[in-house]
């Protein structure tokens, strides 16, 4: 192949990346190995990973996975099914992506779902852009991001829409609720403004208004985006039914379904809408229907394929999307119904309670924000931060996430987490750690 396009080597193909840019080697990664020794390789460096204590969360959460869901997604008819346009071909596939779609759309009270983004922060992303598309009446493609909103959910977002024009504003929170400033939002009424974003709960862990901000958006004719937690959506308002008339669009990340944090993924985005604007939505959609003879089946709809694979002429560049995850979603989602849903989500608002009530009776130890919460909480402390989280990484527990270097105005503020995994006994360990080390840093200091 390469004498016939002229090329005298592999490395000719790659010539117009710099040399500033390439790598000459892959420190420890070793040469070939036979299948047994690279198991035994994988098994011992995952094993230097430990397994610490958990209290950090900020979009992705370390939640129970029943047994079942990962020994159905890794057998064959799963775990190696592709492409579903072949409907002929794909019904098992087909149908998993329906029920998904019927659950997520259950879930969030909206319209129709998708068949899944690659994760929450490019699925908010992916709403953005649709928003601009949906709200033909707008013409400033202005999109308001309040600063509760998570910041690696907002800056991928500003990263993947840049190039498209969009303008997205942050708007300010109030610093004793933790909440969005509803101020801010009455400075804008009556401005073209194409799109709010509202995430609930919010990156702090605090439940917004979200009834008050969805009547101005109604008000001023300004489109919802919806970001959800779609495990606190077993006991808060699901987006469909927000103010008047609901959100417009409402994203997240499915990970809590089934799928383990991984070091940071794949995860798997879910996006749901107002059927009115399900032509503006990305991603594949599977629809039930019944063949010449009268038998349900399950096929691609209201979607070209060129949605997928013409770019020039999809609403998004998605393609592959996260089936696999999305097949553990569904099969997580199955296994829990309802009240095992609702169960878990309990679970973590008692968890989260307790945590904040063990850690905040330690000097120097206060909680940021009142008001109620899910499964987060921001605490303040009385010395910087990362020393504190590097000394509990020593002892095995993983504390929470900094996040002054996003928030400076917070001071030292760790942003804590507790789901259904943490017991009692978890939360005095941490309690009692963090104790120690805010001791022993204070004794060095005296």
């Amino acid at each position: 192949m390469l004498d016939r396009i002229g090329a005298a080597s592999l490395e000719d193909l790659f010539d117009e990346i710099p040399e500033s840019l390439r790598i000459t080697s892959l420190p420890g990664v070793p040469d070939a190995l036979p299948e047994m020794d690279v198991a035994r390789l994988a098994g011992t460096r995952a094993s230097a990973d430990g397994r610490p204590l958990n209290f950090i969360g900020a979009g992705a959460y370390e939640h129970h996975i029943p047994a079942p869901v990962w020994a159905l997604v890794t057998r064959g008819e799963i775990y190696s099914a592709y492409t579903p346009y072949q409907a002929e071909a794909s019904q098992g596939t087909l149908q998993i992506m329906y029920e998904y779609q019927s659950m997520i759309a259950g879930l969030t009270a909206m319209d129709v779902s998708n068949a899944s983004l690659y994760d929450g922060a490019s699925a908010l992303a992916e709403a953005c852009l649709m928003a601009v598309r949906a709200h033909r009446r707008s013409k400033s493609a202005r999109v308001l991001v309040p600063a509760t909103v998570n910041p690696t959910w907002r800056r991928v977002a500003g990263v993947m829409t840049e190039g498209q024009g969009l303008r997205m504003e942050t708007l300010p929170y109030d610093a004793a609720t933790g909440r969005l400033d509803p101020a801010s939002l009455a400075r804008l009424a009556g401005e073209d403004v194409t799109a709010i974003v509202v995430q609930q709960p919010n990156f702090f862990g605090q439940l917004e208004d979200v009834g008050a901000i969805t009547r101005w958006a109604r008000a001023n004719g300004v489109l919802v985006v919806a970001a959800v937690n779609p495990v606190a959506l077993a006991l808060i308002a699901p987006p469909g039914e927000w103010g008047d008339g609901g959100a417009d669009i409402a994203v997240g990340d499915a990970q809590p379904f089934g799928v383990p944090l991984s070091s940071g993924g794949p995860y798997v985005g879910f996006m749901a809408c107002r059927m009115e604007h399900v032509r503006q939505m990305p991603g594949r959609i599977a629809g039930r229907t019944v063949d010449t003879e009268g038998k349900p089946g399950f096929t691609l709809t209201l979607q070209a394929r060129e949605q997928h694979i013409r770019r020039a002429k999809a609403t998004s560049n998605i393609c592959t999307n996260q089936g696999l995850l999305m097949s553990a979603a569904t099969i997580h989602l199955a296994l829990l119904g309802p009240a095992g849903l609702e169960r878990v989500a309990r679970a973590c608002v008692a968890r989260t309670a307790e945590l904040v009530s063990a850690l905040t009776r330690l000097p120097g130890v206060k909680s940021a924000f009142t008001g109620p919460r899910f499964h987060e909480a921001v605490i303040r402390l009385e010395r910087p931060v990362a020393p504190v989280l590097e000394a509990l990484a020593a002892a095995g527990i993983v504390g929470g996430c900094d996040i002054g270097g996003d928030y400076p105005e917070l001071g030292h503020a760790l942003l804590v987490c507790a789901t259904e995994t943490r017991t009692q006994a978890d939360i005095g360990t941490y309690a009692r750690a963090l104790g120690s080390v805010l001791g022993r840093a204070a004794a060095q200091e005296a």
